[in-house]
C-alpha cells in the first residue's frame, strides 16, 4: 500500500527494534511533538504493515494535545502506550514478537501537527486505517488485538 499523502510531513524518521532492544533507547520519536506511526513486521526478506497508531489528540478548543507525561509526546505514546491489555509496548511488543515469530519492527514515524502542518494525528490515522481497509478488506493484525 503506498502512502503518499504522507509525503507532505517534513518531520519523520524511522528506528528498527528487535527482542533484545530497549524500546525506549531505540524510539528515535519526538517527546515534544505528536503524529502517526507506521509498525511493519519483517520475518526473513518479508515486510508486512502489522499497525497504524497515533499519537496527539484534540482537546475541546480544537487545539493539540501533546502528551507530557512519562518521556512525554510520539516517544512516550509508542515506548509506553498500552497494547495487548494493559501492558506498555515495551514489554507487550517483545512477547509479541516471540508469538508470531517476528525478527524486528520497522517504525516509521511523521510529525503531522506544527508550525508548518496542522493535521490532527487521530485524523491522519482514521485516513491512513480506512485507506488499509479498502485496500485489504481488512484492518492490520495488530490493530485488531
Amino acid at each position: 500500500m503506498e502512502l503518499t499523502e504522507l509525503n507532505k510531513y517534513k518531520k519523520k524518521s524511522h528506528f528498527e527494534f528487535s527482542i533484545s532492544n530497549s524500546l525506549e533507547r531505540v524510539c528515535n520519536a519526538p517527546t515534544d511533538r505528536s503524529g502517526i506511526y507506521i509498525v511493519y513486521a519483517m520475518t526473513g526478506n518479508q515486510s508486512e504493515l502489522i499497525y497504524i497508531g497515533s499519537s496527539g489528540q484534540k482537546n475541546k478548543d480544537g487545539s493539540l494535545k501533546v502528551r507530557k507525561s512519562g518521556l512525554g509526546g510520539m516517544k512516550d505514546r509508542i515506548v509506553n502506550g498500552h497494547q495487548f491489555g494493559k501492558v506498555s509496548r515495551k514489554r507487550s511488543w517483545v512477547n509479541q514478537m516471540q508469538i508470531e515469530n517476528i525478527n524486528t519492527l520497522k517504525v516509521y514515524w511523521w510529525v503531522t501537527y506544527d508550525d508548518e502542518v496542522k493535521d490532527f494525528p487521530t485524523d491522519v490515522e482514521r485516513q491512513l486505517i480506512n485507506k488499509f481497509k479498502e485496500t485489504y478488506n481488512c484492518l492490520p493484525k495488530w490493530n485488531r488485538m
